[in-house]
């Protein structure tokens, strides 16, 4: 059975931007890099809301990206290489190849996938995952911490949903980032009163 994994390279204080809406202060280092890459050969399908899906196709549709170093040359195979289902309701066509639309997000249809699929799923997108993690579909989470506060900004994680998680590792980057894997323990998660 294939992993649902979340994973974020957040601020310190838990955002994956800040209140400019600017990210630009989570831009991997190459040993960051080289992780999330070889993290990133073990999905076979990255599920996306609308908005996660445009930043992403860069890795596809903006050769520029793949020219800039090795390590971003191997991200942008291995995410060509992936199928990517897109939810949204006003994306009219995907702009990438192995890409398909889906108007509703569908619990069932998630935990369907992750019975047949025989590589992991990766979920992005803050949005799209709160209503996977509140449906308990999350299995890991992978957070890369950085050592930055931002004050605001889009957060993680949502509000409003307990799960209780068990840290499977951790690793310090010679920059100040951290991994943290966490696994979701059991597959309910509860909503705060």
């Amino acid at each position: 059975m294939a992993k649902l994994i979340y994973t974020g390279i957040t601020s310190l204080d838990g955002y994956i931007e800040d209140p400019s809406g600017r990210f630009d202060w989570s831009m991997p280092d190459e040993e960051v890099h080289a992780f999330v890459n070889d993290l990133t050969r073990s999905v076979g399908t990255h599920v996306y809301g609308r908005r996660m899906y445009e930043v992403m196709t860069g890795w596809e549709t903006d050769p520029s990206l793949a020219g800039q170093s090795p390590l971003m040359r191997d991200f942008a195979e291995l995410w060509q290489a992936a199928d990517k289902i897109v939810y949204s309701t006003t994306l009219q066509a995907p702009s990438t190849a192995r890409t398909r639309i889906e108007r509703r997000f569908d619990p069932e249809a998630i935990r369907r996938l992750k019975t047949t699929a025989t590589r992991d799923i990766a979920i992005g997108g803050p949005a799209l995952a709160a209503r996977a993690i509140a449906a308990g579909l999350v299995d890991e989470y992978h957070l890369f911490l950085n050592p930055i506060v931002v004050g605001g900004g889009k957060p993680f994680l949502p509000d409003g949903v307990r799960v209780t998680l068990d840290l499977l590792d951790e690793r310090r980057f010679a920059g100040g980032v951290v991994h943290l894997r966490y696994r979701a323990r059991g597959t309910k998660a509860t909503p705060l009163p």
